[in-house]
């Protein structure tokens, strides 16, 4: 970094590096191949306890006893039911697009205005607890009736008494799921709940630092992960598989790729030099299933990072959490189209402890940029406009 005399500072391409605020719900350290939930690791907590102990360690600091579980978890059952003014907008939502992030982020916006959510800024801490709790309980009811109503079938509501992660895939497939294809999908759950300041989570925090309504920080966050670069990873990781088809062909896939400058999608990380360790966790979960698709992966996963080490010397490449994010999920029984809208599942737990945090700093987040057009000030040109009216 560096100051120029008006007292500036230039910070590295992408503000990699660069701490902008204090958090105590976790970090990422990249090198290390390690990330926490407060001062739990991540992976450990996935392997270990269920999507609503996680999510209440993040919105109140601590792992829940007995009966704080049972009672923040009968809480959030009732508010995954969804509200009447939604269910009545959502099958004009669905008719306006066939992707089900582009529902959530229109429908969360309708919410914010049906709950009568006020600005962060006007709110106390109970009030704002409300908003997230009810936000992060509606995500996979509106996301799962969005997939039915897009297949031409019936949304199922929400059953209060089943856990989150079972009652989403029950909601989407419309069926009660075997408790091997729950769990995994609630480990995968918790493991992506939260993962540093990542592209949504910042937009989140930025929005968050205006006052504006809880909403509105989702919004945002929903429209920065929508992004390939981002969310948008899981399908196009599968589908990669799909394109390979065979183990034979994965050598002769990834050269051609390099060579043609694309990008291998599930490969790769902005912070990791290392093995991703959700990777690491969801690759044996996958190993839990006896299908060729799991042999493929594996497989495939020792190619390309063969390939890559060969042409891509010193650089540390391996297989991120979208890789096997993309298996693990179609395995329990979702469909490709879900894969990312899942992914949000987890992260808006994220999102909100994040807006949380963030609406008690009463700093705006208002970074500068660098002007390089042509130097200012310059005379307006005259003769080349319609006369002004008198």
């Amino acid at each position: 970094m560096s100051t120029n005399p008006s007292g500036f500072i230039t910070v590295p391409k992408g503000l990699a590096k660069v701490v902008v605020t204090d958090t105590e719900l976790g970090d990422v350290r990249g090198d290390e191949g390690f990330f926490h939930y407060r001062q739990y690791s991540a992976v450990e907590l996935a392997e270990q306890v269920g999507f609503e102990e996680a999510w209440h360690l993040l919105f109140h600091g601590h792992l829940p006893d007995a009966g704080e579980l049972a009672a923040f978890t009968t809480a959030v059952g009732r508010l995954r039911v969804m509200p009447a003014g939604l269910a009545d907008l959502l099958p004009a939502i669905c008719a306006t697009t066939t992707d089900s992030l582009q529902v959530v982020r229109t429908a969360l916006s309708a919410w914010g205005g049906i709950a009568g959510l006020r600005p962060l800024y006007d709110c106390d801490e109970d009030e704002k607890l409300a908003a997230a709790m009810a936000s992060v309980a509606v995500t996979p009811t509106i996301l799962a009736a969005a997939h039915r109503l897009h297949q031409g079938l019936e949304p199922i509501p929400a059953d209060p008494s089943l856990g989150h992660a079972e009652d989403y895939l029950r909601m989407v497939t419309g069926q009660l799921p075997a408790a091997r294809d729950a769990r995994a999908v609630e480990e995968y759950l918790v493991a992506t709940m939260d993962h540093g300041f990542n592209a949504s989570t910042f937009t989140a925090r930025v929005i968050a630092s205006t006052g504006a309504d809880l909403a509105a920080c989702l919004v945002g966050a929903i429209g920065s992960f929508s992004g390939p670069l981002h969310g948008g990873a899981p399908s196009r990781a599968l589908e990669a598989l799909d394109e390979i088809g065979t183990l034979d062909r994965a050598d002769g896939w990834v050269r051609e790729r390099i060579s043609s400058g694309a990008r291998i999608m599930g490969f790769g990380h902005a912070v990791y030099r290392t093995r991703d360790p959700r990777s690491e966790m969801l690759k044996a979960i996958a190993r839990g299933w006896d299908d060729p698709l799991v042999d493929l992966a594996v497989g495939v996963e020792d190619a390309i990072e063969t390939v890559l080490a060969e042409l891509k010397p010193g650089r540390e490449l391996h297989a991120n959490v979208e890789f096997y994010a993309g298996v693990v999920m179609k395995l329990a029984g979702l469909d490709p189209s879900m894969f990312t809208p899942t992914f949000c599942v987890a992260r808006v737990v994220g999102w909100t402890a994040n807006i949380l945090e963030q609406s008690r700093d009463p700093k705006i987040i208002r970074p500068a940029a660098r002007y390089v057009g042509p130097p200012p000030p310059q005379r307006v040109p005259t003769g080349s406009r319609a006369p002004l009216p008198a």
